[in-house]
């Protein structure tokens, strides 16, 4: 078995752009960029603080249906690790101005033949 490379600069430099671009995306509410950065599938996930939904439409139809206010929040601790050119994941921890809870978010990216997309998330907050 051949080792599989890690961090490589470039595709590391791709996937931290299309976190950011989904970071924006998502405290501007722009719910066409969140829905165009998810996979397009019945096969992905999105676990979030208060729901499950299975499947890109369930996806869409969340983003289509929450408030838009109080979405600004800061990052801290952000680890994205690439596996090879096509695969990644994306961790970090979240605040919110509205609340003291610590927010965690992870994310599953995969290189698309449409570019990187998310294939698994998963939302939670600690007390």
């Amino acid at each position: 078995m051949t080792a599989l490379a890690i961090n490589l600069p470039d595709v590391l430099a791709e996937v931290t752009a299309a976190f950011a671009q989904y970071e924006r995306a998502l405290v501007g509410n722009d719910v066409e960029a969140l829905d165009s950065l998810f996979w397009n599938s019945p096969f992905t996930i999105r676990y979030g603080a208060t729901e499950n939904l299975y499947g890109y439409e369930a996806i869409a139809a969340f983003r289509k249906g929450r408030s838009p206010l109080n979405l600004a929040r800061t990052l801290q601790h952000t680890v994205i690790t690439t596996f090879g050119t096509d695969f990644a994941t994306a961790n970090t921890e979240f605040r919110r101005t509205t609340t003291t809870a610590i927010g965690r978010q992870s994310q599953t990216w995969w290189r698309s033949p449409a570019g990187w997309r998310v294939v698994a998330a998963h939302v939670s907050l600690l007390a």
